[in-house]
């Protein structure tokens, strides 16, 4: 191999090296964005199954379990901002800093290559001369050689005038003087020569390999260096991630199952003590059965008033009742469904139709099928439609009321101290104004300040009244002496008017009802007594899917609202008042107007 053939190979291999360090650092940067990526989607997997804000999932999040998953998701939320740790460190001490490093490395390259291309022909170039130089003296001999042996011939011609001996002498002497010229000057270019290859070969071409070396062996440095940082990154980070799975560690070893339970008997306990014993009824004696006083019910005939619905020992017995047979059994006689927005008359209701009155009698036969005499109770659906409970919870169990009056104290508290703070911020401002009159009329602000004053006082009030009934029932709490007993036998038929009348009273999603006032006087059960009791059953199946065919507001309470063309799903049909029961999703469902929608029944639904 020439020297021209090895510089060939070197440059060859050096463009190797750098596509290799290149090759790194494209694999380092998509590393990086796998990390980024990764951690992305860590974090969105955090937030996915973090609770929504004032949403009932939130509530769910004082039990230590679900405490513990909470503190998993914002522990994950942590690991995930290790891994992007690990891809911003990458990408300054490794991706950058090689990018730079290889940018430098092609420019020091050049120049190595260039100053052995320079050297290579200024070392021909000088070959070129020595040539020119050996060559121009060979010429030069051959040249005197003749001029001699011309002279000579002229000598020894004796015909030859003396003139053209001497001319041909003078010629030989001048032809020899040029040859030694000649010689001369090819021996110096020879010397020059000799030395120039010398340097060459000895000096500047083996400096010009030990430079592309140097700079090769830092190539090779300096990507081990960087798979060294490759590995640190990764290793920096685990002290923090095994943090983080101390963390998650704890969490799971705080979950307190007897604590969990506790806490599920102090939210749902209601106060009430058990029923008595049931008495025995002697029917052997031809005697008028009687009635023990602690029953559920008394004959109309004995001539004793019918006790409250609401009292104590009867007002517990309906929710030991499944919700989903009474649902099926108080369900409405098919009607014809109300009309499409097109051709609403401009007397109706904004949100859509009102449910009709529903009939009596076939209501009161299926309703007699599952109890009888049994005082006038607002049908379930139009309970769940929005009917308000008393304002004072009195429909509710000791336990759950006490807990629903202090709630209700502490948000009037809450109201109060905005107020407060209102009223004290336009204070703030008069006083400034009166300074400042330029600045506005501080009489611009007397009339709110005036309905803050009204306002505090209102709340005030209302807060004194809820105060009143949580004493009242935080004082009846601990002191129950009378035992409460359950009547044998079943339920007769005493009042089978009270019992149509909740045919009547079905109303539609605007919270409406239609009770007459005649019969005011009857018992009746409010709309959350039974919405706490069934709370926790589980959500209605699905029996179909419904395609909107109109927009729906749903801004009464009860109902739901639809885009024209939303797909939902049906969980309970249209019983005759025009309305049907849809759910969008877990924590969405409510009532739409029949005509607002074509439903797609399920054939295997039950």
């Amino acid at each position: 191999y020439s020297f021209q053939d090895q510089f060939d190979n070197l440059e060859k291999h050096t463009q190797w090296g750098i596509d290799v360090l290149e090759k790194y650092i494209k694999f380092v940067k998509e590393r990086t964005e796998i990390e980024l990526s990764y951690a992305k989607q860590l974090r969105n997997l955090s937030k996915k199954y973090q609770p929504k804000k004032n949403s009932k999932e939130e509530e769910e999040y004082r039990y230590t379990s679900t405490r513990a998953f909470l503190a998993t998701l914002n522990e994950m939320n942590d690991y995930a901002g290790q891994h992007e740790v690990i891809s911003e460190n990458m990408t300054s001490l490794i991706t950058g800093e090689l990018t730079r490093y290889v940018q430098e490395l092609k420019q020091e390259r050049k120049s190595h290559f260039h100053d052995g291309r320079k050297a290579q022909q200024h070392i021909e170039t000088c070959w070129k001369q020595l040539e020119a130089s050996k060559r121009r003296f060979e010429r030069d001999c051959k040249e005197a050689d003749r001029a001699q042996q011309y002279f000579e011939k002229m000598d020894a011609d004796i015909n030859v005038t003396k003139a053209d001996v001497e001319k041909a002498r003078q010629q030989a002497q001048l032809r020899h003087q040029m040859a030694e010229d000649s010689k001369a000057e090819y021996s110096s270019t020879l010397q020059k020569f000799n030395s120039e290859q010398h340097e060459h070969y000895y000096t500047h071409i083996p400096n010009i390999f030990q430079k592309i070396q140097e700079m090769e062996e830092r190539r090779i440095v300096r990507i081990g260096e960087s798979m060294k940082t490759f590995a640190e990154v990764d290793r920096q980070v685990i002290p923090i991630i095994g943090k983080c799975l101390d963390e998650i560690t704890k969490a799971a070893e705080s979950v307190d199952h007897k604590n969990d339970s506790q806490m599920v008997i102090e939210a749902f306990k209601s106060g009430f003590e058990p029923p008595g014993d049931i008495d025995f009824e002697d029917f052997t004696q031809p005697m008028k059965r009687t009635v023990s006083e602690t029953s559920l019910s008394n004959s109309r005939g004995d001539g004793k008033s019918e006790p409250k619905f609401g009292s104590k020992s009867k007002g517990k017995l309906w929710p030991f009742i499944k919700k989903n047979k009474l649902m099926s059994l108080l369900t409405s006689p098919h009607q014809p469904p109300p009309p499409p927005p097109a051709s609403a008359s401009p007397s109706a209701v904004p949100n859509g139709p009102q449910s009709p009155k529903q009939q009596k009698e076939p209501l009161s036969h299926r309703f007699n099928e599952f109890m009888t005499s049994k005082p006038k109770i607002h049908c379930f659906r139009s309970l769940k439609r929005g009917g308000a409970g008393p304002e004072d919870f009195s429909n509710l169990p000791p336990e759950q009321r006490r807990k629903k009056l202090q709630q209700k104290v502490d948000e009037l508290n809450r109201d109060i101290q905005k107020e407060m703070d209102s009223r004290d911020a336009l204070t703030k401002m008069k006083d400034v104004y009166i300074k400042n009159p330029q600045m506005g009329d501080a009489a611009s602000v007397d009339h709110r300040l005036a309905e803050l004053g009204q306002n505090i006082e209102k709340l005030r009030l209302e807060v004194q009244k809820f105060e009143g009934w949580l004493a009242e029932v935080e004082g009846r709490l601990p002191a129950r002496t009378e035992q409460p007993r359950r009547q044998s036998g079943v339920y007769e038929a005493q009042n089978p008017s009270g019992v149509n009348s909740c045919a009547q009273d079905r109303e539609s999603p605007d919270g409406s009802y239609t009770e007459e006032q005649s019969q005011e006087t009857e018992m009746k059960v409010p709309a959350t007594d039974f919405d706490d009791e069934f709370d926790d059953e589980e959500p209605l199946p699905t029996i179909g899917t419904c395609k909107a065919l109109y927009t729906f507001e749903g801004q009464n309470e009860g109902t739901i609202s639809v885009a024209e063309g939303e797909m939902l799903y049906v969980i309970e049909e249209d019983k005759g008042d025009g309305w049907t029961r849809i759910r969008r999703n877990e924590d969405e469902e409510g009532y739409v107007p029949t005509s607002y929608v074509e439903v797609y029944l399920d054939k295997n639904a039950k």
